[in-house]
């Protein structure tokens, strides 16, 4: 790998992701190996050099030579460039970059609802609240997971077969549910509840992929299922403790899944 000499990255080390990545760069070379810096810990000249509003949002890069700081998808193509010139190139044609620059935008903007952390200091690395790119994440995680869910669904037996509108109703109507009954009690909290509560819906969904392709009795896949739920469950009352909230998200959570399966029983009759 080719290194790229005097560059430091300022990386959001309480985000997993962020963390395995820069790590990954140094480790393969492409960096030198004091070539990132965590946000939590950067020194102040690098701090007067960045932006640290924006490198909130999109992770910096600083070039010590020009004194220069490219942000969010161009300091990783910068880097990625560096050792893969061609990769760059192709990634850099106006429509891949627009769709990159857009996936970059909706993760970076939802890394803290994908994966959270209990740190919400003022020098914590964390990204401003975006409307459109909240609204997008939880729609994209609504309609896989509907999509998903409604394949898993004829496996179960009780007369269900694939329907994707069934399946894409119950999902909304969770949001509606949890919207309508939790807004008074979370207040300016409703919308990162919202995004986290579409990433544990997220790791359910993925959690049912593996068994998709298989052929075993419906009572299999119903303890299976029950056992995803579980693990849902669980996953939802640790987020809520990271965001300071009681155990009201999760009866109402519990509530509107016990009505969804009263609903569908009745379906099914």
């Amino acid at each position: 790998m080719k290194t790229l000499q005097n560059h430091t990255l300022i990386y959001d080390n309480e985000c997993p992701m962020c963390n395995i990545y820069s790590k990954g760069f140094t480790k393969c070379g492409m960096l030198d190996e004091n070539g990132r810096e965590a946000f939590t810990e950067i020194s102040a000249d690098n701090k007067s050099i960045i932006d640290f509003s924006r490198a909130k949002n999109e992770i910096a890069l600083i070039d010590h030579n020009r004194n220069e700081v490219v942000y969010g998808l161009d300091s990783l193509l910068l880097i990625i460039g560096n050792s893969f010139p061609l990769l760059e190139t192709i990634a850099r044609i106006k429509p891949l970059y627009w769709f990159f620059r857009k996936l970059y935008s909706l993760v970076s903007y939802n890394r803290k609802q994908i994966i959270p952390s209990a740190n919400h200091t003022e020098q914590a690395c964390i990204p401003d609240f975006n409307l459109k790119y909240r609204v997008a994440y939880i729609s994209f995680v609504v309609i896989f997971s509907a999509y998903i869910l409604s394949v898993f669904s004829g496996k179960l037996g009780f007369n269900l077969n694939y329907n994707f509108m069934r399946e894409l109703a119950l999902c909304i109507g969770l949001l509606l549910w949890q919207t309508v009954f939790l807004r008074a009690y979370l207040k300016d909290k409703i919308w990162d509840y919202l995004g986290n509560m579409m990433t544990v819906s997220m790791i359910g969904t993925l959690l049912l992929i593996p068994v998709l392709l298989t052929n075993l009795t419906p009572l299999f896949y119903i303890i299976y299922f029950g056992i995803v739920v579980l693990i849902m469950f669980l996953e939802h009352l640790r987020r809520c403790r990271l965001l300071k909230l009681n155990y009201l998200p999760a009866i109402s959570w519990i509530l509107f899944g016990i009505t969804a399966l009263a609903f569908i029983i009745w379906l099914t009759l």
